[in-house]
């Protein structure tokens, strides 16, 4: 087990420092984790270590292509144990990202039938939504007024549709909230209605424990995707995870080399998933990174990760709710189970400014905007389609939005101390700081 205190050793430029707007420089402090993470050093030392091996795969009878092709197959085991998947029945699929996973999925699961219907929800990532609407009719369960998922409009609309609805699709965490949604009761809720259900995992794998369950099990997750550079693993690829047999029909989505077992002008052979589904050069460094990226998560313990960033969260939620005027948009509730993610806003500075002071006066990263999730921050700030209208209709009007703060296991109290002083120091001088960016910025 690794102690709290050695767990920012493990990452790679934590101490690296930045300039200010007043010249001077301090401490880096990286809250902007949902977005990206910073590298691990086990993932910048097995890149290191496996380059002078690298060589391409499959196919090649080289030492080197056989070592980066067992590799690059053996990470599809290590990513299985990493959520519980099954090892005979599932295959995972190497993509870029979450993004390229969802649109390959629902490449895979369109019909020629208009009445199929995806149930997504109205907190979904861009992700999680855009990819849906050109192929299926879509539906959104709503949100209660603290912006959670709603069990019970889920369940409503499962028996509106009476058996349509093919897939409820739903992110694991929100990257704006940082709810946790209830994702066994609500594939429960979809296995009864005979619907299968996707969790979009980018949020929730770095920072919480995932369990696929047994096929058997009503409260199975059918599919699921998530992104290597969330989880302290660039090198660019993501991974779907799913049973074989959805992938056995459909021709692929990018075809290719390596996706086929022979081809003539007469006939093409397709290989079978997951290869059939990974045409081209595969990214075995991406492998080699995201498996670096796992092995050293589950040697943290993915519970003591997520005990270890709740109680930051709740720390700061603590200090962040003594700023005057400060408004957050993720409290439904006191300890709740969440993950290390809060949205807020302070009346009278623009979100895009604000994010600009944090970074500029003390060094700090954090994210501001509608987060790639517009409906639910829309939502969030109560803007009704009048006022969407309007903001569409007038592009040099700057458009409502929120500043986000997202942790990851690196970071401590002490960062979160300097970042509450700085935010409070501009909530009770907005004018004195606002004058100045006029000036300066």
């Amino acid at each position: 087990m690794i102690l709290h205190s050695n767990l920012r050793n493990l990452v790679v430029g934590v101490e690296e420092k930045v300039p200010l707007i007043n010249g001077s420089s301090v401490t880096y402090i990286n809250f902007d984790n949902a977005a990206t993470t910073p590298p691990l050093h086990a993932v910048m030392d097995e890149i290191i270590n496996f380059a002078p091996w690298y060589s391409s795969i499959h196919r090649g009878t080289g030492y080197k292509s056989l070592l980066s092709s067992d590799i690059y197959e053996e990470g599809r085991d290590v990513i299985k144990s990493f959520v519980n998947a099954d090892h005979q029945k599932d295959v995972v699929i190497y993509t870029k990202n979450t993004t390229e996973s969802i649109n390959l999925l629902s490449y895979v699961l369109a019909e020629k039938d208009d009445k199929q219907v995806i149930l997504a929800s109205d907190m979904e990532h861009l992700a999680n939504d855009l990819p849906w609407r050109d192929k299926f009719t879509i539906d959104y369960v709503t949100i209660d007024k603290n912006g959670m998922f709603s069990l019970e409009d889920l369940e409503m609309k499962l028996k509106k549709y009476r058996g349509r609805v093919k897939t409820v699709a739903v992110a694991g965490a929100s990257n704006v909230t940082g709810y946790k949604n209830p994702i066994h009761k609500i594939a429960r809720l979809a296995h009864q209605h005979g619907a299968k259900i996707l969790v979009d995992g980018a949020q929730l794998a770095p920072h919480s424990p995932i369990d696929m369950k047994d096929h058997a099990s009503p409260e199975h997750i059918d599919y699921l995707v998530f992104s290597a550079h969330k989880m302290y693993a660039p090198f660019g690829i993501g991974v779907l995870i799913g049973p074989q047999e959805t992938f056995e029909r459909q021709e692929p989505f990018c075809k290719g080399g390596g996706a086929v077992e022979l081809v003539s002008h007469q006939f093409i052979e397709w290989s079978l998933s997951p290869h059939k589904e990974e045409a081209g050069t595969p990214n075995v460094m991406g492998v080699v990174a995201l498996t670096a990226a796992i092995r050293t998560l589950m040697s943290i313990g993915m519970n003591v990760i997520d005990q270890y960033e709740q109680e930051l969260i709740h720390y700061t939620i603590q200090k962040l709710t003594s700023i005057p005027d400060l408004r957050l948009y993720c409290c439904a509730e006191k300890n709740e189970d969440r993950l290390g993610i809060i949205s807020f806003a302070l009346p009278g500075i623009h979100h895009e400014l604000l994010a600009k002071m944090l970074s500029y006066e003390g060094g700090i990263a954090v994210r501001s905007g509608l987060f790639c999730a517009h409906p639910y921050v829309e939502k969030l700030l109560g803007l009704t389609p009048k006022k969407l209208t309007y903001y569409q209709q007038q592009p040099d009007i700057p458009f409502p939005g929120l500043v986000r703060l997202s942790l990851g296991f690196y970071n401590n109290s002490n960062e979160i101390d300097l970042f509450i002083d700085l935010l409070s120091e501009i909530a009770q001088n907005k004018q004195a700081y606002k004058e100045k960016y006029q000036s300066e910025c």
